[in-house]
């Protein structure tokens, strides 16, 4: 009888096979500490509505803007926003710099509370930015994704009194509509209470 080839393997072949299994597990065991790694500080690290939320809770309260006579930066802008979040980390920047010299206020148009404000400057896309001046008037209007260097131009105006380089600038938004619309007049007469039943 001949002896079958194929059932037989030489010693050379199994130690091929075995450092061949060890490299494969190797690697393997690698990739998964790098994966495991990037997982865990990706969650450590702080997403961009986590940032807009956490600027939002250290903004000066607008009611504190109004009336410490210093110039304001008001901006209305919502946690979904993606130009928001965008802006976020410049303008986290910006506060840090310029803080002292202006308020920084976040109004999100998420926030009912904010409806009359958001009427008023007449907000349909965010983020829109709103300067006033040191007795709290508006002075200029942006809207959308700006550059830092045109927030930043802004910002030095602002706080020195000067003109605004760039108050007509616009960027990219995020569409936002008012959940209400401003009330229009009434056409009858409130005094005429007879007038209004109807028979």
């Amino acid at each position: 009888m001949t002896e079958n080839s194929s059932d037989s393997t030489s010693p050379q072949d199994l130690t091929s096979a075995n450092m061949a299994t060890r490299v494969r597990n190797f690697l393997i065991a690698i990739v998964a500490i790098v994966l495991s790694t990037a997982l865990f500080l990706g969650l450590k690290t702080e997403t961009p509505p986590g940032l807009l939320s956490a600027m939002a809770d250290e903004s000066v309260p607008l009611e504190v803007a109004l009336g410490n006579g210093k110039p304001t930066l008001m901006e209305f802008y919502a946690n979904w926003c993606t130009s928001c979040q965008a802006m976020a980390p410049d303008l986290e920047t910006l506060k840090q710099q310029y803080g002292e010299q202006v308020n920084f206020v976040m109004l999100n148009v998420d926030n009912s509370k904010w409806l009359p404000e958001i009427l008023n400057y007449r907000v349909d896309g965010i983020p829109h930015f709103v300067f006033l001046d040191n007795a709290g008037n508006a002075i200029a209007q942006t809207m959308g994704e700006q550059p830092r260097t045109v927030m930043e131009a802004n910002l030095v105006a602002l706080s020195d009194g000067s003109p605004l380089p760039y108050v007509q600038s616009g960027g990219a938004t995020s569409a936002f509509s008012a959940p209400v619309t401003p009330a229009k007049p009434s056409t009858t007469d409130p005094r005429s209470h007879s007038s209004q039943v109807v028979n």
